[in-house]
């Protein structure tokens, strides 16, 4: 998904979609979390292997391109920086 060193460590909280959303009958919103520690990738481009969600609220999803997991992190279109959550990936040494 992402090379080691291609991106830079920030902490902000934000609200972001659960990766399994429970089953609510009574509510259209999504069931969030929120974290805090982000890798910081200032190109999109970067990235290895990640997709995109379609728009909502001014930010992009981001999800695994092989699984389709996800959300694994963000996208802001304003400043078109990409956070990766660091409690949604697997961290590996190559």
């Amino acid at each position: 998904m992402l090379k080691a060193k291609e991106a830079s460590y920030c902490e902000q909280e934000v609200n972001v979609p659960l990766m399994v959303q429970k089953k609510d009958s009574k509510s259209d919103s999504l069931n969030t979390e929120t974290l805090r520690h982000f890798w910081l990738v200032e190109d999109m481009m970067t990235f290895e292997n990640i997709g995109f969600s379609h728009t909502v609220d001014g930010r992009k999803f981001l999800v695994c391109a092989d699984c389709e997991r996800g959300p694994v992190g963000y996208h802001e279109l304003s400043t078109k920086r990409c956070y990766l959550s660091l409690k949604r990936v697997v961290h590996v040494d190559a």
